[in-house]
């Protein structure tokens, strides 16, 4: 079985309408994945088998999903991954033309409602910080005219790139080789992968990570240092955003 994205919709069908509420959705490419964010479907859902939870990962949790936070260092990449999906014109678009920024890559699709959550969020980050060499990316993960559509009700600012099959290629290249929606991903000026969120964005987690992406940018601090702060700072704010 593949995870194609016609699959998607008819998997999130079911979810909206409240036959599989409260259970996991399996994707093949791994098992379910928590509720902080969405899991991408694949059109037949089904209870995991006990092997598909024994992990010894301190990023998966105890019913074999990813915890929502930060994705383990060991586990993503030092720098940006190359890759090139259409953007809003359907012009391949390499995700190094926007080089030089440091960037908030979101991976989402139009049928996750803890995306559209976070959109606002974004729009804001991106105004906020385009004066200090940021940009948000998103990656939309879903049918090209389900974004499109979404993109111009919702008066989406930021630049938007568009894939299906390619685009989960691109999140397996962040070490999300089971994609959850949504994810964000941060990188520094240079390009160097700062820190990966597994969940909704909020505004607090955010600016913690930009915080030392900054840091990065102005050679005050080295990768693992960063990425040791950022953890430690998600794990304080943790219990704030419990429930």
């Amino acid at each position: 079985m593949n995870t194609s994205i016609p699959r998607i919709a008819g998997a999130a069908a079911l979810v909206v309408l409240g036959i599989w509420a409260g259970a996991w959705v399996y994707s093949t490419r791994g098992p379910a994945l928590k509720s902080h964010g969405m899991p991408v479907p694949a059109g037949v859902a089904s209870a995991p088998n006990p092997s598909d939870l024994a992990r010894a990962d301190p990023s998966v949790g105890p019913d074999g999903g990813y915890l929502p936070g930060p994705l383990p260092a060991t586990k993503i990449p030092d720098r940006l991954p190359q890759f090139a999906l259409a953007d809003r014109a359907g012009k391949a678009t390499p995700i190094a033309s926007f080089g030089g920024k440091s960037l908030i890559i979101n991976f989402w699709a139009t049928w996750c409602a803890p995306c559209r959550s976070e959109i606002p969020l974004l729009e804001t980050l991106h105004s906020e910080w385009a004066g200090r060499e940021v940009s948000v990316v998103g990656i939309a993960v879903d049918y090209r005219d389900k974004v499109l559509e979404f993109a111009d009700r919702f008066k989406i600012g930021y630049p938007l790139l568009i894939g299906e099959q390619d685009a989960l290629d691109a999140a397996a290249a962040f070490g999300v080789e089971s994609p959850v929606f949504p994810f964000t991903v941060f990188t520094d000026r240079r390009g160097e992968v700062v820190a990966l969120y597994i969940g909704e964005l909020h505004r607090p987690q955010a600016e913690l990570i930009l915080s030392e992406v900054q840091n990065l940018n102005k050679d005050l601090v080295e990768l693992p240092a960063a990425r040791r702060a950022i953890a430690e700072g998600l794990r304080a704010l943790a219990p704030k955003n419990a429930g």
